[in-house]
């Protein structure tokens, strides 16, 4: 299998591998929403009502205003049951209480997310629905879960490279690297972990064959809105 098929392939596996922490797949989610026109910010403390909360990403647009908690998991078939939607709906209310007081923010949509790569229980998405929260994941809801995020931004994270080592793609994601397309506009960080020719060429190869995809689409999305 080429070098690009069997890394769109591998895209599932990939994403597990922006482990053992959950940072990495944060700063992934937030690039996604980036690529959707949101202004982000990853791992940020915001004084709720009562009580000071730590937020994995604050998305903003517009009148939408979201506090998203992004659930990792690092293994196949994990499933994020009831409680998971109950806590952060919880904590999303007393911030909600304390944003409303801020300038213009009294008539903004405000809400809560959940992002996980792997899937929820049946319970969790019930709950989700009923409280109004917008739960992600890996294909939740439909057209609209994570790998439908993926596929349509065309950001794929670095470690669906097949011609990386997985030492050298924990070098990059400990150096804030997430997005192939990070390393298509900018070689020299493969400099900075050793990678040297004629390797550095194979890389650049199959970074430029998975990053075509998001260039079509931009070209696409640009055109549309002139």
């Amino acid at each position: 299998m080429p070098g690009p098929v069997a890394a769109r392939y591998k895209l599932k596996h990939a994403i597990m591998e922006l482990g053992p922490s959950g940072f990495p797949f944060e700063q992934f989610v937030a690039e996604l929403l980036n690529y959707s026109g949101y202004t982000t910010r990853v791992g940020i403390i915001v004084q709720g009502h009562c009580v000071k909360h730590e937020i994995d990403v604050i998305a903003e647009k517009d009148e939408h205003h979201f506090m998203i908690e992004c659930k990792f998991h690092n293994r196949q078939g994990y499933s994020s049951d009831v409680k998971i939607p109950l806590y952060i709906q919880s904590r999303f209310l007393d911030v909600e209480k304390q944003w409303k007081k801020l300038d213009g923010h009294a008539e903004k949509f405000h809400q809560g997310w959940v992002v996980t790569n792997t899937r929820f229980s049946e319970d969790a998405t019930q709950f989700g629905r009923c409280m109004g929260m917008n739960l992600i994941g890996w294909d939740h809801p439909k057209n609209g879960g994570l790998k439908d995020w993926v596929d349509r931004s065309g950001l794929h994270p670095v470690t669906c490279l097949t011609t990386l080592t997985q030492k050298e793609k924990q070098q990059l994601l400990d150096r804030k690297i997430v997005l192939c397309k990070t390393i298509h506009h900018n070689h020299t960080v493969l400099k900075s972990i050793g990678i040297g020719s004629p390797r550095l060429e194979k890389v650049m190869d199959e970074c430029s064959a998975l990053c075509e995809t998001f260039s079509e689409k931009i070209i696409i999305k640009n055109n549309r809105n002139e």
